[in-house]
C-alpha cells in the first residue's frame, strides 16, 4: 500500500497546487484538515474529484464515515485499496 500512499501524496500536492510543500513532506498519518495540513472543504471536494478520476472509484457524499476516509493520507489510501477490491468482485 505504500506506493497507493506516495500517488495520493503526489495527487494532492498537484490538485490543490501546493508550492510550499512536497509530496514526501507529507506524512501519511498527519490530519490532512484542521490542524494538521490545515486543508478545507473546498480542498476535500478537489481531492474527491480527481481521487475519483485518478483511481477510478466512487464517493458517496452521503457515506456517514466520508470524514474518516479524508482524514489523513493513510485512510484514504485504505478507503480507495477497498473501493477498488469491491469493484473487482463485483459482476457486471
Amino acid at each position: 500500500m505504500e506506493r497507493l500512499e506516495d500517488r495520493i501524496r503526489r495527487l494532492i500536492v498537484e490538485t490543490l497546487n501546493l508550492e510550499d510543500i512536497s509530496a514526501q513532506d507529507i506524512d501519511e498519518e498527519e490530519p490532512l484538515f484542521g490542524e494538521g495540513l490545515g486543508l478545507d472543504s473546498i480542498d476535500a471536494l478537489e481531492i474527491g474529484i480527481e481521487i475519483q478520476k485518478t483511481f477510478g472509484v466512487k464517493i458517496d457524499s452521503k457515506d456517514e464515515d466520508l470524514a474518516s476516509h479524508f482524514s489523513s493520507v493513510k485512510a484514504l489510501a485504505r478507503f480507495v485499496a477497498r473501493q477498488q477490491q469491491g469493484q473487482v468482485h463485483e459482476p457486471g
